[in-house]
């Protein structure tokens, strides 16, 4: 969950280098985690002021519009409230050795005191999926995916086809469609070939179980229009589902709960709590 470790490193950092802040101060702090920022505002409570130099801070609220968090991934909207956070300035102000970009952004152990709690909304749109359906990151997973369920349907060889030009619809009542398309490897599209592509479609609603588990509620699939067979599309809906298990994010110490996520035919909303553990410093003599 790399926007919780974006938006918290934003938070610890502006503690980091003095003992006093304003608005301002912060909001620059988490800008500059970001790849892009269209808009941004951020107001910290921290009364009584002098809690601040012990590294406390009553509540921090951000509300932001156009929050690049790659070249490839952008949120619509994005609001969140913490709790209070007390951090440990003397460990986060520790040098942390040189890394690549995407490490430099992860929290230093011993950082926290207590846990920082959050509330959490998000909101993208069909455009924003769209984009990062491009990229290459998510069209290998995808072409991975296919791959798995082309090689269960004894007409196709799997390996002589790829996946390509992935996109996805919001429908009404929770729902969305996915829309892809089947190409012969080493062909090239053209006026003449389109006509023998294969297009595949996959269709469900969204649900949430026990606020940990994104359901898809009534899956369906077609492969040029034809039905594909329950016995095929459940094992790779099944795969999907405990992919976005939250439960997985609690080996790194973080609690995530969905509360809501409504789709329609503008936008998909996302509402969530989110608890980060604190994590203890390294032992001495270990790496």
């Amino acid at each position: 969950m790399e926007l919780i470790t974006i938006l918290l490193s934003g938070l610890l950092g502006f503690l980091s280098p003095v003992g006093f802040v304003v608005d301002s101060v912060a909001q620059n702090a988490i800008r500059s985690r970001f790849a892009k920022v269209e808009q941004l505002q951020v107001r910290v409570d921290n009364a009584p002021s002098h809690q601040l130099i012990q590294g406390k801070v009553e509540r921090v609220r951000i509300a932001g519009r156009g929050l690049w968090v790659t070249p490839n991934l952008r949120i619509a909207a994005l609001e969140l409230e913490t709790d209070r956070l007390d951090v440990n300035l003397q460990g986060l102000r520790q040098p942390r050795p040189s890394s690549p970009a995407r490490e430099s952004q992860r929290l230093p152990t011993g950082a926290l005191r207590q846990p920082v709690q959050a509330g959490l909304r998000l909101v993208l749109t069909e455009q924003d999926i769209n984009k990062l359906l491009q990229s290459p990151d998510v069209t290998a997973r995808l072409r991975t995916l296919g791959n798995r369920f082309l090689g269960n349907m004894g007409g196709l060889q799997a390996q002589a086809y790829e996946l390509t030009n992935p996109r996805v619809e919001f429908l009404a009542d929770n729902r969305l469609r996915l829309q892809v398309a089947l190409q012969e490897k080493g062909e090239t599209v053209t006026a003449q070939t389109s006509s023998k592509q294969l297009t595949l479609t996959v269709e469900s609603g969204l649900g949430i179980v026990s606020g940990h588990q994104v359901q898809f509620v009534s899956p369906k699939a077609s492969l040029n229009d034809n039905p594909v067979p329950a016995f095929l599309l459940n094992p790779i809906v099944q795969s999907l589902t405990q992919q976005l298990d939250l439960h997985k994010l609690e080996e790194a110490g973080i609690t995530a709960r969905l509360l809501q996520l409504d789709v329609n035919q503008k936008q998909m909303e996302i509402a969530a709590f989110v608890r980060v553990q604190p994590q203890p410093p390294p032992e001495k003599g270990k790496n």
